[in-house]
């Protein structure tokens, strides 16, 4: 979709008419917005042409908000796979609303959008400040969370069943399109509720997003198996360390921790496609040179190397081979005939990675999503998401952050930094 198609602008349920009780704080005009293009040329055939400048909301308090804090009630659910700072997003958002705004009725649906559906008799849970205490300190989500779709009709039924006001949903691009399937259905009933999403990927994989919250924690903690794969690589004549990271469609894990941790000699990601050939004699080639070899592949690369079963998550996405089983085994066969000793070492960190709690700096990350998305909610906002452009915290309409997945460009700086401290070849198809 070409940027010119995109719609920036933001849904909202009316006018807020209300005084905001927050005081001493700076309140963001509701006509003040973030440029899209950073760099001028690229922004030079608006200012010729007279076309309107692409540009986000921005994020923050509103002077005047649209629900009534006194009456409101608000629903969270945390959706798909697990992801560093999940509980810190909750925290943020509980708080928020009740410190902030005066909210004091505040649930926590079980297991994603099953929650939101009779069929699975999950009771919601009532979140108050002294229930979230102390969340941020452990990983997961203390909601539970869940894949796949459930009856859009049923779930819009329990929120106004509850009088819920606003909804706020933790989660990838498929729990931004059925947030947006919820918030269409509650347009067409015409019911004054808000949907609010906070965008949750490890991948970093979201649109129009500069960064989701849990990715800083991955790379970090990615580092520690990069250093150990090297570490086993380096005590072993031939040694090699291969290690296998999250990235199912899109490498910037991989990638950035590549950046991270120099010790990476080849760094494999599903935008870079390679022939199992030309990686092998590179492969071969460095342990001549060097004696020893660390190698990082994302869970989404060389898929075409792979047989495909054609079975599907309950999310709808392809079951993926273990590109990382399948890198090992054809290393042991490839450098086995060729005479070669060597010590192969294979590391798979993604459940560990998934699982922890949120460093510092996604942390502090969490705390401000939580907070925008809440103010978001407040002034009515709806089928949005907070995203973050520009080292500021933006609006974007849900439909343009799930229009096309955010992928590493081949021909960007990332990527050609990447080669330049890999020192992997360009090309090896």
């Amino acid at each position: 979709m070409a940027l010119g198609d995109l719609n920036f602008e933001i849904s909202g349920l009316s006018e807020g008419r209300i005084p905001s009780p927050l005081k001493g704080v700076y309140f963001v005009k509701n006509d003040e917005r973030v440029l899209f293009h950073s760099d001028l040329s690229e922004a030079k055939e608006y200012f010729e042409g007279g076309k309107p400048i692409p540009a986000f909301e921005k994020a923050g308090p509103r002077e005047k908000i649209y629900f009534d804090p006194s009456k409101l009630k608000c629903g969270i659910v945390t959706c798909g796979g697990l992801c560093p700072g999940l509980n810190s997003v909750i925290r943020a958002i509980v708080l928020s609303l009740n410190y902030s705004y005066g909210v004091r009725t505040v649930y926590g649906f079980p297991y994603g959008y099953e929650g939101l559906t009779y069929r699975y008799g999950h009771k919601p849970v009532e979140l108050t400040p002294t229930v979230v205490d102390r969340i941020h300190e452990q990983g997961g989500t203390i909601l539970g969370s869940s894949r796949g779709n459930q009856d859009i009709g049923e779930m819009v039924d329990t929120l106004e069943r509850m009088n819920i006001g606003i909804l706020f949903t933790i989660g990838g691009d498929g729990t931004l399109r059925g947030a947006s399937a919820i918030s269409q259905e509650i347009e067409r009933r015409r019911l004054k509720i808000a949907v609010i999403g906070i965008p949750k990927t490890i991948d970093n994989d979201i649109s129009y997003i500069q960064r989701s919250f849990g990715f800083a924690t991955a790379v970090s903690e990615a580092g520690r198996a990069i250093i150990s794969a090297h570490i086993e690589a380096r005590g072993a004549r031939n040694g090699i360390g291969l290690v296998k990271l999250m990235g199912r469609e899109s490498g910037f894990i991989a990638a950035y921790a590549a950046l991270a941790y120099s010790d990476v000699n080849f760094c494999l990601i599903p935008e870079v496609p390679f022939s199992l050939g030309s990686f092998l004699k590179a492969l071969d080639e460095r342990l001549e040179r060097k004696d020893h070899a660390v190698i990082v592949v994302a869970e989404g690369a060389g898929q075409d190397l792979a047989e495909k079963t054609g079975e599907r998550d309950a999310s709808g996405n392809i079951r993926f081979q273990d590109i990382g089983i399948f890198l090992r085994d054809q290393i042991h066969v490839y450098l086995r005939r060729r005479g070669v000793e060597f010590s192969l070492k294979y590391i798979d960190p993604s459940y560990t990675i998934r699982s922890v709690p949120a460093d510092a700096n996604d942390s502090a990350f969490c705390l401000l999503l939580g907070q925008n998305a809440v103010h978001a909610g407040m002034a009515g906002r709806t089928n949005m998401v907070v995203g973050f452009w520009g080292n500021e915290f933006t609006h974007v309409p849900i439909p343009m952050a799930t229009s096309a997945r955010k992928k590493v460009d081949p021909a960007g700086w990332v990527w050609n930094t990447v080669l330049t401290v890999t020192g992997q070849p360009s090309e090896m198809r």
